[in-house]
């Protein structure tokens, strides 16, 4: 799709426009060397100034700090800080439940917005020289885009996510296992997951653990949030397939209760972990949860 037209791209231009302003930074230091926002552990020839050390043989005569060697008669070398790319990952529940929608809007579903913030969140870590991989989850296997940063890259997430859809429940330890094996200690992975599922919790507990820097972003339907219903109504649960009837009205007080509570207990288990997050319900500006994680205050979460 490079050099021609992309079939698929879920960021509006007026959202396009205000991601100009965010910048994704990490927590922890990034260990390679490249350009980009983030400060390396390593020292060498960089962009910023650190500090000087004694010169050691195999070191680029460059680098003398020829007016200090002057006046001390010492070799003295200029180090810097390199700057260093970041590799961003965005883990994707592809799960059965992440394809509900509002009635109000069907074609609006949680993978849409999901879709369409990753693809967001892809071009602010490109733009600001970073790279960007995704994960998609599902019970059949993960569905992995290695990462990498250009107009090539772009396109390969848009065609995975175009392909992408909602089915199956959560996956389980073992098809989770290679995630381990790809996601480095020094990268920052953003999940985008409604939360509903107690293993998607606890993998994102998991990287915290494991000392990777893990955001969360929790996608809701507008209905979920505000409970409309009036009448009779039958819920599905998309995953399990079970079923409860019940009086929209009757449920409302004690639904909007118990959902409110359940978000109070998700966020202080993520506050524990050490995982930032917020949260996204499907009528609200894409770019909202990703102004609270990246844009320049960072505004605590709210039930």
């Amino acid at each position: 799709m490079s050099g021609g037209t992309v079939v698929y791209d879920p960021v509006p231009p007026q959202v396009r426009a205000r991601l100009r302003a965010l910048r994704i930074v990490s927590r922890r230091a990034a260990g390679q060397r490249g350009i980009g926002l983030h400060h390396s552990r390593s020292r060498g020839a960089g962009l910023e100034f650190a500090q000087y050390r004694a010169y050691e043989p195999g070191d680029e005569p460059r680098q003398i700090d020829w007016k200090l060697y002057a006046r001390s008669d010492r070799f003295f070398v200029r180090e810097a800080e390199r700057e260093s790319p970041l590799t961003v990952w965005v883990l994707l529940d592809a799960s059965a439940s992440m394809g509900q929608a509002d009635a109000a809007r069907p074609d609006w579903s949680r993978l849409d917005a999901g879709k369409a913030l990753t693809a967001c969140i892809a071009e602010v870590a490109m733009a600001q020289g970073d790279r960007c991989g995704l994960v998609a989850l599902r019970a059949a296997g993960l569905q992995l885009v290695a990462p990498g940063a250009g107009p090539r890259q772009r396109d390969r997430l848009l065609l995975a996510l175009h392909d992408l859809r909602a089915e199956g429940v959560f996956p389980g330890e073992r098809p989770l296992a290679p995630l381990w094996e790809r996601v480095g200690a020094d990268d920052l992975v953003v999940l985008l997951s409604d939360c509903f599922d107690e293993a998607c919790i606890a993998l994102a507990e998991r990287l915290a653990a494991a000392r990777r820097e893990a955001l969360a972003i929790q996608l809701l339907t507008v209905e979920e949030r505000d409970f409309p219903f009036r009448d009779g109504r039958r819920f599905r649960d998309p995953e399990t397939g079970e079923e409860l009837l019940g009086d929209g009205a009757a449920l409302r007080g004690e639904f909007l209760e118990r959902f409110g509570a359940a978000r109070r207990a998700l966020q202080a288990r993520f506050d524990a972990a050490g995982i930032r997050h917020a949260g996204y319900v499907l009528d609200r500006p894409l770019d909202e949860p990703l102004q609270r994680l990246f844009g320049d205050t960072h505004a605590p979460e709210r039930a």
